[in-house]
């Protein structure tokens, strides 16, 4: 389907919403629509977010480091990078820094934006950015992380050229970290002069 601006599909008109419930991490509204199609309305559940930005940190030797740590909406392990939300008074570009430094200790000696991507826009209004941290090295010797009181990470060191196949034999299974990847990949991907450097 070609992408133009005559498009046959209208945007919905908002007739207004109710707050059902409001958190540290979103505010649960139902909204109602009426559809320029039928002239009906209806209520959709959204999600109202801050923004989130997660960071592919990787080392001179072409290592990256992934973090691993159980994931209470799926009760098992999950094999990520760094990331989480952007506070207020922050850039997505800070924040992505900030939670590089908070769950590896690493920092990076250039941030390098490669995108952004709506994690889900059916229920949520937010961006996820993503950034690459190039050469990363630990903050001091021994630099300890600096993690939320709930969380538990394990710092995962592997080759950039085994993202693809881990990502294949769903050892990395998130979709954000999936598109982050697909960012760097479509970024830095082998031309026919060879690979671009980083």
């Amino acid at each position: 389907m070609p992408v133009n601006d005559d498009s046959k599909v209208h945007p919905w008109i908002s007739k207004g919403s109710r707050i059902i419930s409001e958190n540290r991490i979103f505010t649960l509204k139902t909204e109602t629509f009426t559809s320029p199609k039928t002239g009906l309305d209806h209520d959709f559940y959204l999600l109202e977010a801050g923004d989130w930005a997660n960071i592919i940190p990787l080392t001179k030797d072409r290592e990256v480091l992934l973090v691993k740590q159980f994931r209470h909406g799926t009760n098992r392990m999950s094999l990520e990078i760094p990331g989480g939300m952007v506070d207020p008074g922050e850039t997505p570009e800070q924040a992505g820094a900030r939670e590089l430094i908070e769950e590896t200790g690493y920092k990076g000696s250039e941030i390098i934006p490669l995108g952004r991507v709506e994690p889900n826009p059916a229920l949520f209004n937010n961006y996820c950015h993503t950034y690459l941290a190039k050469d990363v090295i630990p903050v001091a010797p021994g630099a300890p992380t600096k993690l939320d009181g709930t969380e538990d990470i394990e710092l995962v060191k592997v080759n950039l050229d085994q993202i693809p196949g881990l990502i294949a034999q769903e050892k990395i299974v998130h979709a954000l970290v999936i598109a982050a990847f697909y960012h760097y990949f479509m970024t830095y991907a082998p031309t026919q002069g060879g690979k671009k450097n980083v």
